[in-house]
């Protein structure tokens, strides 16, 4: 088993839940304006939670699904608070975030494929 695997594999809970936290925060914290960054913000949920997603399917515990279940209804959870905390709540955002999860698990499981074939 290659090192990078070894180290999901020892991992992946710990990366996962610090990944969670600071989407969380980074969401829900009140701004007065929005921060001018690169890209767009529809490229910044998609790049989240397909990082969020990745040591989960890198590993495919046995409750994946359910995990992958619990991400999706975490990011719809957070945009439904947003607008509490002023912030900007968008199904856009969840559909950027979803298509994260789902891009993020493909790379995953083509990276877990590729370590288990090496030598």
């Amino acid at each position: 088993m290659s090192r990078f695997s070894q180290f999901f594999h020892a991992y992946w809970k710990i990366i996962s839940l610090l990944i969670l936290v600071l989407i969380t925060f980074l969401s829900l914290i009140p701004q007065a304006d929005l921060p001018v960054v690169a890209g767009t913000d529809k490229t910044h949920h998609f790049i989240a939670y397909a990082t969020l997603i990745f040591a989960v399917a890198f590993v495919k515990p046995k409750k994946w699904l359910w995990i992958a279940v619990f991400f999706f209804c975490w990011s719809g959870a957070i945009e439904l608070i947003q607008p509490y905390v002023n912030r900007y709540g968008e199904w856009l955002d969840l559909a950027a975030n979803t298509g994260g999860l789902i891009s993020g698990f493909i790379i995953a499981r083509i990276m877990a494929y590729i370590c288990k074939k090496k030598p």
